[in-house]
């Protein structure tokens, strides 16, 4: 705007705010943008007439219904707006529904009250309620919450009571807890402290506030939600670019600004001219250039790639490239299954360029954020800064920005997790899901526990846009659609250039066993890695730390967590290991010296996880140079690319991971695929126990043999004839989909029927099992249930029963259309049955049953 007032020039708005052309400017400087005015600003302009009310979705514990406010004359208000207003005692955000010109019958004027401040504007486009109301409807979940499921963080959020001292004026007698509470807050950092904070730390503090705000020795106010504020940075704006009365250097920065032919942040303007801070001033106060605040797009930046060009495909590729593109404006579902390392890829970045060139915009959706560097450096060499990033280990600024600019109708390519589903994203024009069958698709909590999938497919329905679901080894519920025709199937039957796939070699761990080898690497393995020449190896272990558990070898007692009824995982740090930490609820304690039910020194580590592995190869083959990748390496943000970076520049020899490894990574210098505790994966309590085992092994073992030379794989089990295994020695998905569908048609498990999980937890271990025998009885009498149509299943304690000092008891129900027999209703009214110290989660479609 005031770029626009210093040019003289007319400048067009975008509704929401936005300077329009102003975010257009990314192409240079590594993606760096202006961001215009995010923050709303309420027009000043009067309403002559029409509406005056605002229905108001607020985000408050126990806000259900929409609320009824004033609208304050001047102010201009639209469906959309996040608003700040009193409800209650507290200030609160909501979302505003509509704008009413009539006050509801039901509502009574006296009461009324007005809305405080328009906080943003226009979040939402128009159409994206009704996806909203879709995912609470079907996932059973309060529209409020899967509101704050989708907005970037900082949005929403509610005052917040808080104390502080006053100035002393003596301190008159006081009762016990008083002189406690005043002494906490004399002697604890500022005196300030949330009133709910105050209550965790103190017992009874509430009587004790009361009797010292009455003295006037501690005040409480209202402390309003904190808000996501734009980042703003001094840029140079040319005015004028004729200047003959200038120094050599003065004329040197016009140059530089008429060259960029775009605005210039001003530190950029002083590292690439080699001027100062007083130079800029004085040719701002001669009237060549400007100096202003202008608000900077905060937006996941990557690395500096080299430009790309469409690859040839393949015949295989060229048909569902070709397929696909017949389908750009209407709402077909697309399984693209293709083996590993068949060019999913590519066939996804030329049907982008489509979409792109139609001016909509691609959403790229991938199961994990550490799948998200080498795609996102590969979409950005191919599409340059039209690519935005959106997942949950970007800083809150960088969310705030995206969301902001994919509301922006410029066609854009998002690549993101599950989350980025829930972008409002004006013109969209195509959905695709890499990896469609990856777990990590479907949200276990906290509610709406939504998969990305089906959300995609309501919005590929309600877009008119094509949506593709790819991967080596579908979901089965995909799998059995394409074969019925409600998807449609596109084949890659091989690999680029025809590379053959990895051979799998099973080794019996029993025979390992019985000729001595009680290593965790086979010999077959480490002859392997012992021949590498060159090459480099990925090693797959289902579990992080280096022991599962630890057990004492005189009384056999296993050391458990005290919050949660699983065992402690030992984790090594330098050489020893000296940790035992819950992967539930983060307890850690030290390892005890001595066995805490008898007593004895004889505690030892058992089973394995990556960090044994890495101390087993330091072991064997101290030449080797071993790197870890697992969640708890990759922490830190950029820590996937760091690793992923090194180990393909050659940096290591030898990659140790978890299931982070087995999805859609492409390091053509891999060779040698080991894969350890295979089992460990089969025997797991689940229905889906042999699809996800099928999966994962298919999917690390593709990631060998990418490249020029031959690949192999070698598969350590102790039950080499199971038919998963085998199964997965013969990259034989049809046999294997077919026999596992049969198994389960009959006792009705997904996808012959819907399941619905109820999950209950409470500190009080017999106040959640009367509870669930509460709702399971009320269940009962339903119709649905009565009539046949759905069954109830338990209640009973969860396969585990206590996390984080809650102890949990689950509900299940089968049957086979929760929206058409009217079952969503009567769930989400269950948690008003719930004591107030237990929580119930509904998990619609669940993945997770531990």
């Amino acid at each position: 705007m005031l770029m626009a007032a210093l040019r003289s020039q007319s400048t067009q708005l975008h509704p929401l705010g936005f300077t329009k052309g102003v975010c257009n400017m990314q192409q240079l400087n590594g993606g760096r943008a202006f961001l215009p005015c995010l923050k709303a600003e309420v027009s000043s302009a009067e309403y002559d007439e029409g509406p005056a009310f605002a229905s108001v979705l607020v985000d408050c514990p126990g806000a259900t219904a929409a609320y009824t406010y004033q609208i304050p004359r001047g102010w201009r208000v639209q469906g959309g707006d996040v608003v700040e207003v009193p409800f209650g005692s507290q200030v609160v955000r909501g979302i505003v529904l509509e704008v009413l010109a009539v006050l509801p019958p039901s509502v009574d004027p006296q009461g009324l009250r007005s809305l405080l401040e328009v906080v943003d504007q226009q979040l939402f486009p128009k159409d994206y309620w009704a996806l909203l109301e879709q995912i609470a409807t079907y996932y059973c979940t309060p529209l409020i919450q899967v509101v704050r499921t989708a907005l970037p963080p900082g949005v929403l959020g509610r005052s917040q009571r808080r104390v502080r001292l006053r100035p002393p004026q003596g301190i008159p007698p006081l009762s016990e807890q008083g002189q406690h509470l005043l002494r906490f807050l004399q002697t604890k950092g500022s005196g300030d402290y949330s009133v709910r904070y105050l209550q965790q730390q103190l017992p009874k503090v509430q009587r004790a506030l009361k009797e010292l705000e009455r003295l006037g020795l501690v005040e409480t106010y209202l402390a309003a939600a904190a808000s996501q504020q734009p980042k703003r940075q001094q840029a140079v704006v040319l005015l004028n670019s004729e200047g003959k009365t200038l120094t050599q250097r003065q004329r040197q920065i016009l140059r530089y600004l008429q060259q960029q032919g775009r605005d210039c942040w001003l530190q950029e303007v002083l590292k690439a001219t080699g001027t100062t801070p007083q130079t800029l001033h004085r040719l701002a106060a001669k009237g060549y250039i400007a100096i202003v605040q202008q608000q900077h797009c905060r937006t996941e930046q990557g690395i500096a790639v080299t430009p790309d060009r469409p690859k040839t495909l393949t015949p295989a590729q060229a048909t569902a490239l070709h397929v696909i593109s017949k389908h750009l404006d209407c709402a077909q579902t697309f399984l693209l299954h293709g083996v590993t390392g068949s060019g999913k890829t590519e066939v996804y970045l030329q049907v982008i360029a489509q979409c792109l060139g139609r001016g909509r915009s691609a959403l790229l959706l991938v199961p994990e954020i550490g799948l998200t560097p080498q795609l996102t450096d590969r979409v950005r060499a191919r599409f340059g800064e039209r690519l935005l990033v959106y997942h949950s280990g970007l800083s809150e600024g960088e969310r705030y920005d995206t969301w902001r600019l994919t509301l922006m109708p410029e066609p854009r390519v998002i690549i993101g997790t599950r989350s980025a589903v829930l972008l409002p994203l004006v013109g969209l024009g195509l959905i695709i899901l890499d990896e469609e069958h990856d777990s990590g698709y479907k949200q276990d909590q906290p509610q709406p526990c939504y998969h990305a999938r089906t959300v995609a497919q309501w919005r590929s329905r309600q877009q008119q846009c094509p949506l593709i679901l790819g991967t080596a080894t579908p979901a089965l519920s995909t799998w059995q659609a394409a074969q019925e025709g409600q998807i449609h199937l596109l084949s890659l039957p091989q690999r680029i250039h025809a590379a053959p796939l990895p051979p799998i070699t099973i080794v019996d761990m029993r025979q390992e066993l019985h000729r001595g080898n009680r290593s965790m690497l086979s010999r077959p393995l480490q002859e392997a890695l012992e021949n590498l020449q060159g090459q480099q190896a990925i090693l797959f272990v289902p579990r992080r730390g280096h022991s599962t558990f630890v057990s004492c070898r005189s009384c056999g007692t296993v050391i458990y967590c005290p919050h949660c009824s699983v065992s402690l995982t030992g984790h090594l740090f330098g050489e020893e290991m000296e940790v035992l930490r819950c992967h539930y609820c983060n307890y850690t304690q030290r390892v005890p010296q001595r066995c805490p039910s008898c007593g004895s020194p004889y505690l030892k580590p058992f089973g394995g996880g990556t960090q044994r592995v890495v101390r087993e190869l330091n072991r064997l083959f101290p030449q080797l140079r071993v790197l870890r990748f697992d969640s708890d390496t990759t922490q830190r943000k950029g820590a996937h690319r760091q690793l992923l970076t090194q180990f393909a520049a050659g940096e290591a020899d030898v990659m140790v991971g978890t299931q982070m490894l087995t999805k859609g990574i492409d390091l053509p210098q891999v060779a040698l695929v080991g894969i350890l505790a295979a089992d460990s994966l089969l025997h797991l309590p689940d229905y889906q126990a042999a699809e996800r085992t099928f999966q994962i092994l298919t999917q690390v073992a593709g990631r060998s043999g990418r490249g020029a030379h031959p690949g192999q794989v070698i598969l350590q089990t102790y039950v080499p004839d199971h038919p998963v295994i085998t199964a997965v020695k013969a990259y034989d998905w049809d046999s294997f989909a077919t026999r596992e569908l049969s198994s389960r048609a009959p006792l009705g498990y997904p996808p012959y029927a819907q399941l619905v999980l109820l999950r209950l937890s409470s500190p009080d271990p017999e106040d959640v099992a009367a509870t669930a025998q509460a709702i399971a009885q009320h269940l009962q009498r339903l119709d649905a249930v009565s009539q046949g149509d759905w069954e109830v299943l338990g209640p009973a304690p969860a396969a585990i029963a206590k996390i984080a000092g809650r102890y949990r008891w689950q509900i299940l129900l089968k049957g086979q259309s929760l929206q058409t027999c009217g079952l969503s209703q009567a769930l989400i009214h269950l948690k008003a049955e719930c004591p107030r110290s237990t929580r119930l989660s509904i998990d619609v479609d669940p993945l997770n049953f531990l």
